[in-house]
């Protein structure tokens, strides 16, 4: 069985920093990173496909989180730069064994989700 464990979220000031990491239990092609809200939909931040040679953001967070993993440790990483308030989230990685799968940031296109890790944001 495939585990996804998740680490890293906390509280911090807006403008702050965070770093989320995600270790697999075995090489996953297809990575990514989702976040839910109290009473919204869980939402794709950032994929990491093809063994990392795609790399895809939702407009909400591109230029502020970057995407990254470490293949020989099978870790996945979320840098968060320039965080507000609107990005407080429990934070989920999702993962597969396609090689690309065809919507990165759709929650179905992924067999395996960590517990989530939970990323608080004050203003």
């Amino acid at each position: 069985q495939v585990q996804l464990v998740e680490s890293g979220g906390g509280f911090v000031q807006a403008g702050g920093s965070l770093r989320l990491t995600c270790v697999a239990s075995e090489h996953m092609y297809s990575m990514a990173w989702f976040r839910q809200a109290p009473g919204k939909e869980r939402e794709g931040v950032a994929g990491n496909l093809a063994g990392g040679q795609s790399i895809y953001y939702a407009p909400s967070v591109k230029g502020r989180f970057t995407i990254s993993r470490d293949r020989a440790k099978n870790t996945l990483y979320l840098q968060m730069d320039t965080l507000n308030p609107g990005d407080t989230a429990t934070y989920y990685c999702a993962a597969d064994r396609d090689y690309h799968v065809y919507e990165w940031s759709k929650a179905g296109s992924y067999a395996y989700w960590g517990q989530g890790t939970q990323v608080t944001v004050s203003s």
